[in-house]
């Protein structure tokens, strides 16, 4: 339930930090769309812009969409911020930019609720999820908006139930112009995975929201102009099997009253393959894409990592059986484990030849605050400080190696050619397997202008100005001989930035682990 309103107004700017590119930002592919510039809408700080009393203003700026500007800031009497290690240095900058107004300025998230030491410059901490502390937060707030003489620190200990979220402020974030939309149902993993702060973060035991307020959030995010997809953020989305059997039927009658106008997409452990009650309604609710976090190949590594849950199916078996309900999977890999040999680069190449998996987030292993590695590794002195290395980790296999077995492998993984004969595959064995939701609902005037000025930028910037024009052509010939206009456009949205990006990587351009704060002038910049 949103914050009651309060006697005294006030104007809270949220400001989102820009992200270092990287898989995840897809820059490369905005280009070729209608005007994109920034992946997903945060959550976090749209449920926190939601929350603030209503009679508050509240505005939202997105730093992947535009920078604060002077004038946000003279407008403002309070600050607030949220975000993932990965913006760390983003953060601060928007930090010491607010104090240069004499701003009070809040931080809150899942890098500040972790690492609270890497944020000495912000005058209150928000440690922890939506809760008592953010009605502490609002209650100092509503008082005084002078900054404090010292750091504020508020913790969360009781945690708002999650059937009384508001729905995120989508309406102050300009929708159309990012890629994809977000929602969240749940909150936590049961799984212990050594690498993973989830559980420490955010528990064991998942938390949820009501089926309803997601359709009235999916409602919201397409009466507020989201087009195309909608991405569940959850940490893992068969957390609970049973509350996913209990949303899935309201996406399924939700997707029939709107015509299927929205794609799914989701986050979940590899051992869905053994609930076919859950993939046949995935399916109905027009799921097209998962992402599961696969790792490795190897049983070894999976085992001294706990993910033994990985092996419950054999791998290979697991994405067959999640490509028969029509999903195409996306896979989160680790190179620099301690079980890695110096052949291991190559077999995942191996690997990703026989799985045919187009999208695979190839990172190497970096040790973070609240999970067993970083205990762990700490306890074995194999913790590394410097700042300008791609890991924190001090590997088992000389550093160098591993870094340049990283490289090899997205310079050799993301090869034009080898990448569209992979969404070929896909088109060909997992596309047909999807439902096939009523035509006429889907062909609005809207959509088809939007498709068309895709296939403009598509054909001019890749197939006429773009360096990888016989590979495309080949795809594109086959997509439009056979009327996959659909698949000729997602494919090559997913594939220019990946070619791309692998590019910059193989060449040393970027970050070998997501996580790193070297190379942080490499962030996407805001126009």
């Amino acid at each position: 339930m949103r914050a009651e309103g309060r006697q005294t107004v006030r104007r809270i700017l949220c400001v989102f930090p820009r992200y270092t590119s990287s898989f995840g930002t897809f820059e490369y592919s905005y280009p070729l769309t209608d005007g994109v510039q920034a992946f997903m809408p945060p959550q976090g700080l749209l449920l926190i812009a939601a929350y603030m009393p209503e009679n508050w203003e509240v505005r939202f700026i997105d730093e992947n969409i535009r920078a604060a500007t002077p004038n946000d800031f003279l407008w403002a009497e309070a600050v607030l911020v949220s975000g993932m290690h990965i913006q760390r240095t983003q953060m601060n900058d928007i930090c010491y930019r607010a104090h240069s107004y004499d701003l009070p300025v809040a931080i809150g998230g899942p890098s500040v609720s972790s690492c609270p030491d890497y944020y000495p410059a912000f005058d209150y901490l928000h440690i922890g999820e939506l809760g008592d502390a953010t009605d502490q937060l609002i209650d100092i707030l509503e008082k005084d908006t002078s900054r404090p003489d010292r750091q504020v620190v508020l913790k969360t200990t009781d945690r708002l139930d999650m059937t009384r979220f508001p729905i995120p402020a989508y309406e102050l974030a300009d929708i159309p112009r990012y890629f994809l939309g977000s929602i969240q149902y749940s909150s936590g993993c049961p799984y212990q995975c050594e690498f993973c702060d989830i559980p420490g973060l955010y528990g064991r035991n998942p938390r949820l929201k009501s089926p309803e307020q997601i359709t009235a959030e999916l409602d919201k995010l397409l009466e507020c102009g989201i087009m195309g997809s909608v991405y569940f953020v959850d940490d893992n989305f068969i957390g609970n099997r049973k509350a996913a059997l209990d949303l899935l039927p309201h996406l399924v009658e939700w997707q029939k009253r709107t015509g299927f106008v929205l794609r799914l997409s989701c986050e979940a452990t590899l051992n869905i393959a053994k609930r076919p009650e859950i993939l046949a309604l995935m399916r109905d609710a027009w799921f097209g894409t998962i992402f599961c976090g696969i790792e490795t190949p190897d049983p070894v590594a999976l085992k001294a990592m706990k993910k033994d849950h990985n092996m419950m199916v054999p791998i290979m078996e697991a994405i067959e059986t999640l490509n028969s309900f029509g999903m195409e999977v996306v896979s989160g890999i680790i190179l620099g484990l301690d079980t890695d040999r110096p052949e291991t680069g190559q077999h995942l190449l191996e690997f990703v030849e026989a799985s045919q998996i187009p999208l695979l987030t190839i990172n190497l292993l970096q040790a973070l605050p609240q999970t067993p590695l970083w205990d762990r590794l700490k306890k074995e002195g194999r913790l590394n400080e410097d700042e300008g290395r791609d890991s924190n980790v001090d590997f088992l296999l000389p550093y160098d190696d591993v870094v340049k077995s990283w490289r090899r492998a997205m310079g050799s993984a993301y090869v034009p050619e080898k990448l569209l004969e992979r969404f070929e595959y896909q088109i060909r064995h997992t596309y047909p397997n999807r439902i096939k939701p009523p035509i006429g609902a889907m062909l609005t005037w809207k959509s088809i202008r939007l498709g068309l000025v895709m296939l403009r930028n598509i054909f001019w910037k890749v197939g006429v100005l773009g360096d990888y024009k016989r590979a495309f052509w080949k795809f594109a010939f086959r997509r439009l001989a056979r009327g996959e206009i659909e698949y000729l456009i997602s494919g090559i949205m997913v594939a220019h930035h990946l070619i791309n990006f692998a590019r910059d990587a193989s060449g040393g351009q970027t970050n070998a682990s997501y996580y790193s704060l070297k190379l942080q002038d490499a962030a996407v910049p805001a126009e």
